[in-house]
């Protein structure tokens, strides 16, 4: 009579896989790591900081985010207050050039070393695009800071566009997992995402992709998601957890609990050992300030400093002193070129 196969312990295996070797886990090893008991976070986040701090060192990226359009978007995104589909409290409103410029000052002072604009479209138009490099032009001409861009959906002309303007990185996040997508949107495909991501590669821009946690996934669904963005290979990978928003359909799903998002940071670091994993919206509510503490010493290498685009984050001195405490050095804008 033979003896059943010994199985190895999941963090066993990362250990050599991940760490050792640098090798990303799969998505049926992610799912192991997610259904770890509350019992084993602790030694799953020491791992993820150790893997972080092998493949990634301990610089972290900071960035702030800033919205030149909010409200008024025609798509309609579960968890996103601007919607114009939703009656949800945030209203169509732009923001004019010399604000978008001392917000870019704002960030920089902070010490981050990338500033985001970002628009509320399904794609954007003739007039979104003259006014991002209306934007893009005042803001080279007073701060030094790399800028990004988050503008939707993009046709291949559009992405040119942008590359020409010297956008160092685009965002365009998948959001969940394919097999979980058409619960969360229903006005625009995975397949149409994924097609603007593979433009933006394409045309030399890095990649910013990411999702938002806690959307009623399943740990296989988050799984999948894990193995989606790994397939694509982002540049970085922002981490959100649902705030849910009044007024949207996910405005009345439960806040992930904590110990789950911890498992997630540390499952998607393990997963992307060589990808910036920047904490992002929801934390707050979810992980408090100890959990942004634990996330930090548990693979996440960037953050998003301030407020978001339609919730409020953490003063930006918080998470500074926060990264002093802990050793962890600013990247610097000389490393992001």
């Amino acid at each position: 009579m033979t003896s059943a196969p010994v199985q190895t312990d999941i963090l066993a295996l990362a250990r050599d896989q991940v760490l050792e070797r640098g090798e990303g886990l799969t998505q049926s090893q992610v799912l192991e790591v997610l259904q770890l008991p509350d019992e084993r976070l602790e030694e799953l986040l020491a791992l993820a900081h150790d893997v972080r701090m092998t493949w990634c060192g301990p610089e972290v990226e900071v960035e702030g985010i800033i919205s030149l359009k909010t409200g008024g978007c025609p798509e309609d995104c579960h968890f996103c207050s601007q919607s114009g589909l939703f009656q949800s409290p945030v209203r169509a409103a732009w923001l004019d050039i010399p604000s978008l410029v001392e917000a870019a000052k704002q960030t920089a002072k902070s010490g981050a070393t990338e500033f985001c604009i970002v628009a509320a479209v399904r794609g954007p138009d003739e007039r979104l695009l003259a006014q991002v490099a209306a934007g893009i032009e005042a803001i080279r001409n007073e701060v030094d800071i790399q800028i990004a861009c988050s503008l939707g959906m993009l046709t291949q002309e559009q992405v040119d566009q942008l590359a020409a303007m010297g956008v160092h990185r685009y965002n365009h996040n998948l959001e969940t997992a394919k097999s979980h997508f058409p619960n969360v949107v229903t006005t625009h495909s995975w397949e149409e995402r994924w097609n603007t991501l593979r433009m933006v590669r394409e045309a030399g821009m890095e990649v910013c992709c990411g999702g938002i946690l806690g959307m009623g996934e399943s740990l296989e669904q988050r799984a999948e998601f894990a193995a989606n963005l790994a397939e694509l290979e982002p540049d970085e990978v922002p981490l959100n957890f649902l705030n849910p928003r009044p007024g949207t359909p996910f405005g009345d799903l439960e806040v992930l609990p904590a110990s789950e998002a911890l498992k997630s940071v540390a499952a998607f670091r393990l997963a992307l050992p060589r990808t910036i994993l920047r904490f992002a919206g929801g934390r707050e509510i979810t992980l408090g300030d100890l959990g942004a503490k634990q996330g930090i010493l548990g693979g996440i290498n960037a953050v998003i400093v301030g407020n978001y685009l339609t919730t409020l984050g953490r003063p930006a001195e918080q998470d500074l002193d926060l990264l002093v405490d802990l050793q962890m050095p600013i990247k610097a804008l000389n490393d992001t070129l």
